[in-house]
C-alpha cells in the first residue's frame, strides 16, 4: 500500500492537504539513503527543539544548512586534502550528504554549533502575535421591555 487517502479527514480541516504529501514522500523514500548521516530530533522546551546529527571528520566550513520556507537543508561536502593518503582500514564516512526535513509552520533556526562530531542545529517555534489565539468578545442588543417600546 503506497498511497493512503486522506479525504474523509480533509471534510472538517482546512489547509492540510500537504499531510498526505508528507507521508507519500516518507513511504516512498529509499531507506539507505536516508540512514546517512545518523541524527536525533529532541524536544528541548514547548516550543524549542534540537536536531543533532554524528558528522564525524566534517568541520563548520564542510557543512552548510539552509532553511527555505518550512523545509531545512542539512548538507555536508569534505574538502579534499592535499597529498595521498593510504588507509589499511577506512571506517570513518567521510562521504558527501543532503538532508531535508521537514518543519512545521512558525519553526526557525535559532542557532547551530559542532562540537565533538556532532552538530547541533537548534529550532524555535515563533507563532507570531497576529496569529496566536484570542478571545473574541460576543456583544448582544440589550433586551427592550414592552413598555419602553409603547411610550
Amino acid at each position: 500500500m503506497t498511497h493512503l487517502d486522506f479525504s474523509p479527514l480533509f471534510r472538517t480541516g482546512i489547509g492540510f492537504d500537504r499531510v498526505s504529501r508528507l507521508i507519500d514522500s516518507a513511504l516512498s523514500g529509499n531507506e539507505q539513503a536516508a540512514s546517512y548521516p545518523p541524527y536525533n530530533i529532541e524536544v528541548t522546551g514547548d516550543d524549542s527543539y534540537r536536531l543533532t546529527m554524528a558528522v564525524a571528520g566534517f568541520g563548520p566550513d564542510d557543512i552548510s544548512i539552509t532553511q527555505q520556507e518550512n523545509a531545512l537543508f542539512v548538507a555536508g561536502r569534505v574538502k579534499p586534502v592535499e597529498g595521498e593518503r593510504r588507509y589499511l582500514h577506512r571506517g570513518i564516512a567521510g562521504r558527501a550528504f543532503e538532508r531535508r526535513f521537514q518543519l512545521a509552520d512558525f519553526i526557525k533556526v535559532s542557532g547551530a554549533q559542532i562540537a565533538n562530531g556532532l552538530l547541533h542545529v537548534d529550532l524555535v517555534r515563533e507563532v507570531p502575535e497576529a496569529m496566536k489565539p484570542r478571545q473574541i468578545k460576543i456583544v448582544g442588543a440589550e433586551p427592550q421591555s414592552i413598555e419602553a417600546k409603547a411610550a
